[in-house]
């Protein structure tokens, strides 16, 4: 029984330790809903979001808010006529973009945080929901929205536009060459002091060679929708460092949870010793 305890006391321990951090350092809030949800919709929503209705400041983004950003850079099947996507945005004064998604079946958690760092977001807790199945895309504007609204500050015009044109030519490359297409672009984000300096026919062998490290063979024209969108990331104030830590993430995240799951295994190995 005392072992029992012992062990329960430290999982607490941990677990306070895992997120008081976030807790302590966290800011104003808002909450964008598409615009055409239902009340029904809306509380699927909410409870994904885990706050009462209210709570926090709600703003509308519609499906022409969204097409503002998307037309002429994503695919129409993608923009879809309703906005359906929200989001819950946080503030915080540090530890980088906690992000979590219901719901979101094409733009991926990994999209969506490289995207906002290109955006000239760095630090929040965002939740994209919605009550079916959406591609997500149309979150994007709803982000926006609500981080300016919750910060009190506005964002870089080209650079909310580049971040799009970014999750639309990730996603494309992700449907062709998989998983390493954000890392590609990320690796390519965090070269921006050199890439400034380059012409274009280096920028083309820096991709070539950063697509290489992943073993991933690009064709000419990927190639040249990257170009074009690294010379667009050349024009923005970017913090290289925000992508090489982008990149170093999901490593750390991965040892983090080993040494958590190696202190227990310590922990089983002492009490049986005690047998």
């Amino acid at each position: 029984m005392k072992k029992k305890k012992i062990l329960s006391l430290l999982t607490i321990f941990l677990l306070v330790a895992m997120t008081s951090p976030v807790l302590a350092d966290s800011k104003s809030a808002c909450v964008a809903i598409g615009a055409d949800n239902t009340e029904s919709q809306l509380k699927t929503v909410y409870n994904y979001f885990n706050i009462k209705r209210g709570a926090v400041e709600e703003i509308k983004v519609t499906n022409e808010d969204e097409r503002e950003y998307l037309e002429d850079v994503v695919s129409l099947d993608k923009i879809g006529t309703l906005a359906l996507s929200s989001v819950y945005v946080q503030e915080k004064s540090s530890g980088g973009i906690d992000l979590e998604t219901h719901n979101i079946d094409w733009v991926t958690d990994a999209m969506y945080k490289s995207a906002l760092g290109t955006a000239g977001i760095k630090n929040a807790k965002v939740i994209v929901a919605a009550y079916t199945p959406v591609s997500g895309t149309g979150a994007l504007t709803g982000i926006y929205k609500a981080y300016e609204a919750a910060t009190d500050t506005s964002l870089d015009e080209a650079a909310k536009s580049t971040a799009v044109e970014e999750v639309a030519v990730v996603g494309e490359l992700q449907d062709e060459i998989g998983d390493d297409a954000v890392n590609i672009i990320n690796s390519l984000k965090g070269e921006i002091a050199q890439t400034k300096n380059m012409d274009d026919d280096e920028i083309r062998q820096l991709i070539l060679k950063t697509a290489d490290k992943y073993d991933t063979n690009l064709d000419d024209q990927q190639v040249e929708d990257i170009l074009t969108l690294v010379n667009k990331f050349n024009t923005l104030n970017m913090d290289p460092d925000t992508f090489i830590k982008l990149l170093e993430a999901g490593q750390g995240t991965q040892g983090f949870f080993q040494q958590v799951a190696d202190f227990f295994q310590q922990i089983g190995s002492f009490f049986n010793k005690q047998n």
